[in-house]
Protein backbone atom coordinates (compact mmCIF):
# COMPACT_ATOMS: atom_id res chain seq x y z
CA UNK A 1 0.00 0.00 0.00
CA UNK A 2 1.02 3.59 -0.68
CA UNK A 3 1.35 5.46 2.29
CA UNK A 4 2.00 9.44 1.60
CA UNK A 5 3.83 11.69 3.68
CA UNK A 6 4.78 8.31 6.05
CA UNK A 7 8.69 9.63 6.83
CA UNK A 8 7.61 13.00 8.55
CA UNK A 9 4.28 11.06 10.14
CA UNK A 10 6.66 8.28 11.69
CA UNK A 11 9.52 11.12 12.30
CA UNK A 12 6.69 13.61 14.13
CA UNK A 13 4.92 10.38 16.27
CA UNK A 14 8.44 8.99 17.63
CA UNK A 15 9.23 12.20 18.64
CA UNK A 16 5.76 12.45 20.33
CA UNK A 17 6.09 9.36 22.48
CA UNK A 18 9.83 9.50 23.24
CA UNK A 19 10.23 9.44 27.01
CA UNK A 20 7.39 7.63 27.11
CA UNK A 21 8.84 4.56 24.73
CA UNK A 22 11.91 4.58 26.16
CA UNK A 23 10.36 4.66 29.94
CA UNK A 24 8.15 1.52 28.62
CA UNK A 25 10.70 -0.79 27.22
CA UNK A 26 13.89 0.25 29.00
CA UNK A 27 14.73 -2.78 30.77
CA UNK A 28 12.20 -5.09 28.63
CA UNK A 29 15.21 -7.65 26.81
CA UNK A 30 15.85 -8.76 30.40
CA UNK A 31 12.64 -10.52 30.39
CA UNK A 32 13.36 -11.87 26.36
CA UNK A 33 15.32 -14.87 26.44
CA UNK A 34 14.47 -15.43 23.04
CA UNK A 35 15.36 -11.89 21.65
CA UNK A 36 18.12 -12.11 23.24
CA UNK A 37 19.30 -15.41 21.76
CA UNK A 38 18.60 -14.11 18.37
CA UNK A 39 20.85 -11.36 18.92
CA UNK A 40 23.65 -13.30 20.23
CA UNK A 41 23.73 -15.05 17.06
CA UNK A 42 23.74 -12.17 15.56
CA UNK A 43 26.78 -10.68 17.34
CA UNK A 44 28.53 -13.91 16.46
CA UNK A 45 28.39 -14.02 12.74
CA UNK A 46 29.33 -10.52 12.97
CA UNK A 47 32.50 -11.68 14.96
CA UNK A 48 33.21 -14.08 12.32
CA UNK A 49 33.51 -11.88 9.73
CA UNK A 50 36.31 -10.15 12.20
CA UNK A 51 34.07 -7.67 14.30
CA UNK A 52 33.47 -4.49 13.07
CA UNK A 53 30.75 -1.56 12.95
CA UNK A 54 27.99 -2.19 13.31
CA UNK A 55 25.19 -0.14 13.00
CA UNK A 56 21.18 -0.02 14.96
CA UNK A 57 19.10 1.10 12.25
CA UNK A 58 15.87 2.64 13.93
CA UNK A 59 17.54 2.06 17.23
CA UNK A 60 15.04 4.78 19.06
CA UNK A 61 16.23 5.00 22.34
CA UNK A 62 19.32 2.82 21.78
CA UNK A 63 18.43 0.51 24.61
CA UNK A 64 19.57 -2.75 21.56
CA UNK A 65 22.43 -0.74 20.65
CA UNK A 66 23.32 -1.04 24.56
CA UNK A 67 22.58 -4.40 24.52
CA UNK A 68 24.80 -5.00 21.20
CA UNK A 69 27.36 -3.21 22.83
CA UNK A 70 27.32 -5.09 26.33
CA UNK A 71 27.93 -8.13 24.20
CA UNK A 72 31.02 -7.11 22.56
CA UNK A 73 30.03 -5.38 19.38
CA UNK A 74 31.51 -2.02 18.01
CA UNK A 75 27.44 -0.73 17.94
CA UNK A 76 25.82 2.46 17.15
CA UNK A 77 22.10 4.09 16.45
CA UNK A 78 20.51 6.34 13.62
CA UNK A 79 17.31 6.75 14.28
CA UNK A 80 14.57 9.32 12.16
CA UNK A 81 13.66 11.00 15.06
CA UNK A 82 15.59 13.38 17.01
CA UNK A 83 14.19 13.05 20.17
CA UNK A 84 14.49 9.30 20.28
CA UNK A 85 17.92 9.93 19.70
CA UNK A 86 18.35 12.54 22.08
CA UNK A 87 16.90 9.73 24.80
CA UNK A 88 19.42 7.75 23.35
CA UNK A 89 22.33 10.09 23.78
CA UNK A 90 20.80 10.96 27.48
CA UNK A 91 20.43 7.19 28.72
CA UNK A 92 23.61 5.96 26.61
CA UNK A 93 26.74 8.75 27.40
CA UNK A 94 28.97 6.74 26.20
CA UNK A 95 27.48 5.14 22.37
CA UNK A 96 27.60 7.29 19.31
CA UNK A 97 23.73 7.89 18.03
CA UNK A 98 23.34 9.55 14.78
CA UNK A 99 20.02 11.18 13.22
CA UNK A 100 19.26 9.58 9.77
CA UNK A 101 16.80 8.00 7.56
CA UNK A 102 17.04 4.39 6.47
CA UNK A 103 15.71 5.40 3.07
CA UNK A 104 19.11 7.60 2.34
CA UNK A 105 21.82 6.60 5.16
CA UNK A 106 24.55 8.71 5.52
CA UNK A 107 26.99 6.23 5.76
CA UNK A 108 30.02 5.05 3.49
CA UNK A 109 29.93 2.27 0.93
CA UNK A 110 30.79 -1.14 2.36
CA UNK A 111 31.50 0.62 6.24
CA UNK A 112 29.44 -1.71 8.24
CA UNK A 113 30.53 -5.88 9.30
CA UNK A 114 26.89 -6.34 10.71
CA UNK A 115 23.47 -4.18 10.35
CA UNK A 116 20.29 -4.51 12.53
CA UNK A 117 16.87 -3.39 11.30
CA UNK A 118 14.73 -4.55 15.31
CA UNK A 119 11.04 -3.73 14.49
CA UNK A 120 11.72 -0.73 12.29
CA UNK A 121 10.78 -1.64 9.43
CA UNK A 122 7.25 -2.29 10.11
CA UNK A 123 6.12 1.51 9.28
CA UNK A 124 7.96 1.22 5.61
CA UNK A 125 5.70 0.53 3.22
CA UNK A 126 5.73 -2.14 0.89
CA UNK A 127 7.16 0.26 -2.05
CA UNK A 128 9.83 1.47 -0.08
CA UNK A 129 11.12 -1.50 1.30
CA UNK A 130 13.36 -2.13 -2.05
CA UNK A 131 15.38 1.39 -1.62
CA UNK A 132 15.60 0.58 1.69
CA UNK A 133 16.91 -2.92 1.24
CA UNK A 134 19.43 -1.34 -1.54
CA UNK A 135 20.62 1.49 1.09
CA UNK A 136 21.85 -1.65 3.66
CA UNK A 137 23.13 -3.89 0.61
CA UNK A 138 25.66 -0.59 0.28
CA UNK A 139 26.79 -0.02 3.30
CA UNK A 140 27.56 -3.33 4.45
CA UNK A 141 30.74 -4.97 3.06
CA UNK A 142 31.20 -8.21 1.39
CA UNK A 143 29.86 -11.08 4.02
CA UNK A 144 28.51 -8.31 6.39
CA UNK A 145 25.59 -9.72 8.20
CA UNK A 146 21.61 -8.10 8.20
CA UNK A 147 19.37 -9.17 10.91
CA UNK A 148 15.70 -7.64 10.50
CA UNK A 149 12.98 -8.54 13.02
CA UNK A 150 9.41 -7.27 12.74
CA UNK A 151 6.09 -7.95 13.16
CA UNK A 152 4.94 -10.94 11.66
CA UNK A 153 1.65 -12.15 9.88
CA UNK A 154 -0.67 -9.96 6.99
CA UNK A 155 -2.24 -6.36 6.41
CA UNK A 156 -1.69 -3.04 8.08
CA UNK A 157 -3.40 -1.29 10.36
CA UNK A 158 -3.16 2.62 10.92
CA UNK A 159 -1.92 3.46 14.82
CA UNK A 160 -2.94 6.54 16.73
CA UNK A 161 -2.58 6.01 19.87
CA UNK A 162 0.58 4.91 21.50
CA UNK A 163 3.14 4.63 24.35
CA UNK A 164 1.26 6.02 26.97
CA UNK A 165 -1.36 7.87 25.36
CA UNK A 166 0.07 9.99 23.38
CA UNK A 167 -1.56 10.41 19.78
CA UNK A 168 0.16 8.63 16.81
CA UNK A 169 -0.13 8.59 13.13
CA UNK A 170 2.07 5.48 11.72
CA UNK A 171 0.74 2.55 9.65
CA UNK A 172 2.14 -0.81 11.33
CA UNK A 173 2.72 -2.95 8.33
CA UNK A 174 2.86 -6.86 9.31
CA UNK A 175 5.13 -9.52 7.11
CA UNK A 176 5.88 -13.24 7.08
CA UNK A 177 9.26 -14.37 6.97
CA UNK A 178 9.45 -15.61 3.86
CA UNK A 179 8.21 -12.48 1.97
CA UNK A 180 10.74 -10.50 3.42
CA UNK A 181 13.59 -13.02 2.58
CA UNK A 182 12.07 -12.87 -0.97
CA UNK A 183 12.65 -9.00 -1.28
CA UNK A 184 16.02 -9.53 0.12
CA UNK A 185 16.80 -11.94 -2.49
CA UNK A 186 15.74 -9.70 -5.30
CA UNK A 187 18.12 -7.01 -3.40
CA UNK A 188 21.26 -9.07 -3.75
CA UNK A 189 21.21 -10.41 -0.44
CA UNK A 190 22.20 -14.00 0.78
CA UNK A 191 19.37 -15.15 3.33
CA UNK A 192 20.51 -17.56 5.58
CA UNK A 193 17.57 -18.06 8.12
CA UNK A 194 13.94 -17.19 8.50
CA UNK A 195 12.48 -17.49 12.52
CA UNK A 196 9.80 -16.49 13.97
CA UNK A 197 8.86 -16.50 17.54
CA UNK A 198 5.05 -16.69 19.19
CA UNK A 199 5.50 -14.39 21.79
CA UNK A 200 1.72 -15.17 23.01
CA UNK A 201 -0.87 -16.34 21.34
CA UNK A 202 -1.73 -13.42 19.08
CA UNK A 203 1.40 -11.65 19.01
CA UNK A 204 4.19 -13.01 16.33
CA UNK A 205 7.96 -11.45 15.70
CA UNK A 206 9.40 -12.65 12.58
CA UNK A 207 13.06 -12.67 12.16
CA UNK A 208 15.46 -13.10 9.19
CA UNK A 209 19.55 -13.53 9.19
CA UNK A 210 21.50 -12.52 5.70
CA UNK A 211 24.89 -11.75 4.53
CA UNK A 212 25.76 -9.02 1.96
Amino acid sequence: MRVPGWLDDTRTSYDTVAVSYADLLRDAIADEPFQRGILALFAELVRAQGNGPVADIGCGPGRITAHLHDIGLDAFGVDLSPAMIGVARQDHPGLRFEVGSMTALELADGCLTGLLAWFSLIHIPDDEVPTVFAEFFRVLRPGGALLLGFHAGEGSRLKTEGYGGHPMNVYVHRRSPNRVATWLDASGFTVEAEMSHRQAPSVRGGFVFARR
